[in-house]
């Protein structure tokens, strides 16, 4: 099967702008997530930023301060893993189907 590189130029550079675009809009994706029964919450978006943090009043004890560092922690680890879940999900919805391409994969 013979390959007409120029289409394939062309592919791998729409392909390419695709990604960007993509990218951009990973700042677009959002997600939330909480930690000590609702007491910690944190939102992050989809090019690794926290963009929001909410603690209850509630959670501050002075007694111990490692339970609230844990839950902020805790919050904003998941927040920021489902965020990335996120934006990988959509770009590989976004991604064309190698195969057909000729590639092979």
């Amino acid at each position: 099967m013979k390959m007409d590189m120029n289409a394939l130029l062309k592919q791998a550079q729409e392909m390419q702008q695709q990604m960007a675009e993509a990218q951009a809009a990973a700042k677009d994706e959002i997600a939330e997530a909480s930690a000590g029964g609702g007491m910690v919450t944190a939102k992050a978006n989809g090019a690794g930023e926290l963009v929001e943090l909410r603690i209850d009043p509630r959670a501050i004890d002075p007694e111990d301060p490692e339970m609230l560092g844990d839950m902020v922690l805790a919050a904003a680890n998941e927040a920021l893993r489902a965020a990335a879940q996120a934006v990988e999900a959509k770009l590989r919805s976004q991604m064309p189907d190698l195969g057909a391409l000729g590639l092979g994969m």
